[in-house]
């Protein structure tokens, strides 16, 4: 029998998209092995569209940081996904996972993390079926690599998806191919939408994902998926978090659907379940200590309303509509935590409800 394994969970503040020292301190203090790293997700400060070169920037110096620590090769194998946008309050960080030997598996389950890419995609198959699917079988590879069989084990997948540049679509209309669309902030929501049907394909969330449904119809979407698409990279690279007995360590993670926005009910449901109470609306400060990490999605709902109530989101020509969204879902959950470095992404199509979105609370377990 395998020994476990035991996952690890640093989260780092940046001072800005190329800052690693915080990262390389956790290396000199020997908090870190730098090769036990199994990916890397970071909260950059950009606007979080097409031409936000921050993401691009801390992959850059990310990379380069990991290729001097532990060689190109082992480098290439660790994901690295990087989310624009800290509208508001929120804060710009990194979260690191790290995958450490265990010294024997918690019988209460412990967090457990497996990765998985995609090939590199044609220009065409963005935002397609084609995409979905090979986002499903990576995330069932990242599954089988966290020893997870049972999909109601899995509480966050988080996927870096492409998008379309004008460059990309050059090149495949010079070959006589067509893309999903011609727009190239559209194609990011494409994108997002065509992996997150894939992460529920895997998981079967949905039994099959049709081109017509792919950022059409809402009523299909995944419960966990989180997805995020940058020019930075022309494959998806996949990062699935769930539960597992074969695991050590005291690390946790729950999940839940905020219905919309302003869902703050969803909220404390994931930290309860997480194990971290919410006394008066927000975790008490005793409690606090164990909060490890918060991801979640945020998106306007696509009829233009929260609750009855008209919102601007879509008509705001200064603004992004998810830059809104990032500032209003970062505001309730940091009002629920006590805390602004959260990791909040934007654009959410398939990814809960319409208008709404799934948030995972990483903690550790009390003692005893």
């Amino acid at each position: 029998m395998s020994k476990p394994r035991r996952a690890a969970l640093h989260r780092v503040p940046m001072r800005h998209p190329g800052d690693t020292a915080a990262i390389e301190a956790l290396f000199e203090s020997g908090a870190l092995n730098p090769a036990a790293i199994v990916a890397i997700l970071g909260k950059t400060e950009g606007n979080g569209c097409v031409n936000d070169f921050t993401r691009a920037y801390a992959v850059q110096s990310l990379s380069l940081m990991l290729v001097r620590r532990i060689g190109a090769a082992a480098a290439e194998r660790v994901a690295l996904v990087m989310s624009g946008g800290t509208e508001g309050g929120l804060s710009p960080h990194f979260l690191v996972l790290a995958v450490e030997p265990g010294e024997a598996p918690n019988p209460a389950g412990a967090l457990a993390i497996g990765t998985g890419f995609t090939r590199d995609f044609a220009p065409e198959e963005i935002g397609r079926p084609p995409q979905a699917e090979a986002v499903a079988e990576a995330v069932r590879a990242a599954m089988a690599e966290a020893g997870i069989a049972d999909p109601a084990q899995v509480h966050y997948v988080q996927v870096k998806c492409p998008l379309l540049t004008t460059e990309r679509m050059a090149a495949a209309q010079a070959r006589g191919a067509t893309v999903a669309t011609e727009d190239t902030y559209a194609s990011m929501g494409l994108s997002r939408g065509a992996s997150a049907l894939g992460v529920a394909l895997a998981l079967g969330e949905v039994a099959a994902v049709p081109a017509a449904a792919i950022g059409r119809d809402w009523s299909l979407h995944s419960g966990v998926a989180s997805a995020s698409a940058g020019v930075e990279l022309e494959r998806c690279e996949v990062i699935v978090l769930g539960n597992s007995t074969d695991w050590d360590g005291d690390l946790a993670i729950a999940h839940d659907v905020m219905g919309d926005t302003i869902d703050l009910p969803a909220v404390h449901r994931a930290l309860r379940a997480a194990g971290l109470p919410t006394e008066d609306g927000q975790v008490p400060e005793a409690s606090a200590v164990r909060l490890v990490a918060v991801l979640a999605k945020a998106e306007p709902s696509s009829f233009g309303q929260i609750r009855g109530q008209r919102h601007i989101m879509w008509d705001d020509s200064d603004i992004n509509a998810t830059r809104h969204a990032r500032a209003l879902v970062g505001g309730v959950i940091a009002g629920a935590v006590g805390r602004t470095d959260i990791f909040v992404s934007g654009g959410a199509e398939h990814q809960g409800p319409d208008g709404g979105g799934p948030v995972a609370v990483i903690a550790r377990r009390a003692p005893g």
